[in-house]
């Protein structure tokens, strides 16, 4: 394979989607592929998106406003989002500054148990690298929001789950 070939992939390899920017390829997320024959969903315009549940705070039920908007690298606005991006713009939209990046997101704050999240906490992962690499929005129970894998859109899953329970690495709640 010629040169510029290779340098190719490897540049393509880098920019395959991965939580806030960083390089590497991410393990595969639940229900992240599509079933054979399906196409992907068109992006979703804000008056598009699902409602939030009645009851839910205003922080929750505005990131329950963004699901189905599609993942993107790097993406931090409405037209696609990556995990800590994601964040970052739900809590900006109530006034709370928070870091770009997954790392430093997760030196926000106070740390928590598991058993003690609530709506509101951010959840953490190790997905893509050592340490806190993922996070997302809890909103309620075992549940939390968030803008998983290239192939994903923002949705909702339970932190307790077989795949997210093994790479949970900690919680924060914002003062």
């Amino acid at each position: 394979m010629p040169l510029g070939g290779r340098l190719l992939i490897v540049v393509l390899a880098l920019n395959v989607g991965a939580c806030a920017a960083r390089p590497g390829v991410p393990r595969p997320f639940p229900g992240a592929p599509l079933p054979p024959g399906a196409t992907p969903e068109a992006p979703r315009q804000p008056e598009d998106l699902v409602p939030p549940p009645a009851g839910a705070s205003g922080l929750v039920a505005m990131a329950l406003g963004y699901r189905g908007v599609p993942y993107r690298n790097g993406g931090s606005d409405p037209s696609g989002f990556d995990c800590s991006g994601f964040i970052q713009y739900v809590f900006k939209q109530v006034g709370t500054v928070l870091p770009r990046e997954v790392r430093d997101q997760f030196v926000q704050g106070e740390t928590i148990d598991r058993d003690e999240v609530q709506a509101g906490d951010l959840v953490f992962f190790e997905t893509v690298s050592r340490g806190a690499s993922h996070v997302g929005l809890a909103i309620g129970g075992d549940e939390f929001v968030h803008a998983p894998s290239s192939r994903g859109v923002v949705r909702v899953e339970r932190f307790t789950s077989a795949y997210w329970a093994r790479r949970y690495v900690g919680a924060r709640r914002l003062k």
